[in-house]
Formats: C-alpha cells, structure tokens, sequence
C-alpha cells in the first residue's frame, strides 16, 4: 500500500522541541521532494518547510526560520520536521507531502494524514 505517515504530533508547552516524523511506505522517498505543511481550522493551509530530492536545498516560511528544521534519511525512507522553540501560533495540524521532482512544487503525489501539534501553557 502506498502511503505516507505524519505522526508524533503531541502537546507541547512554549519553548519545547518535536520532531514528528514522516514514513513512506510502497514507494521510495529518495527520489521525491517533501513539504511540510500546516493548517488551523478556518485558514488556509500554509507551506512550512522543502527539502529538495538530493541537492540539500532547503526553504523554510519567514514564521518559522531559525526554528525548525527539515532533514530526510533515505535509509528509513522517513523525513523528519525538527520543530524548536515551539511557540503557542505554532499550533496547527502538521502534513507532509512528496513529489516526484528535484524541489517541492504542486501539485504532490502523495499526502500524509496530518498530525495534531498544540502549543499551550
């Protein structure tokens, strides 16, 4: 079956540090780009990070530079959205997506299900 798997999304108090995973499974991730996204109910979904098929490159939203960080291992067939001082507007449903090209662009080939991040004190 071919799929992606957003999980490890948690609550998390002001400061703290996630890294939820994202896991392929019926297909290769090496030979696709991934984004990141996230979503608050009433807003439209918002690009968060990409990082390119194999090149290194790299872009992040202004809101969360410096912040997170994207990183893959081809070997796990799994990428990683290294979330750091995490801040309440942070709060979102957290995707991940994959297409088949050398950086993200649209439309994705495949979609994870989401995973619930919540920032709060």
């Amino acid at each position: 079956q071919v799929q992606l798997v957003t999980s490890g999304g948690s609550l998390m108090q002001p400061g703290g540090s996630l890294r939820p995973p994202c896991a392929a499974s019926g297909f290769t991730l090496q030979w696709y780009a991934i984004g990141w996204f996230r979503q608050t109910p009433g807003k439209e979904r918002e690009g968060v990070s990409c990082i390119a098929r194999s090149d290194g490159r790299q872009w992040y939203a202004d809101s969360v530079l410096g912040r997170f960080a994207v990183s893959r291992d081809n070997a796990k067939n799994t990428a990683y959205l290294q979330m750091n001082g995490l801040k309440p507007e942070d709060t979102a449903v957290y995707y991940c997506a994959a297409v088949s090209s050398a950086f993200c662009t649209v439309p994705y080939d495949y979609w994870g299900q989401g995973t619930q991040v919540t920032v709060s004190s």
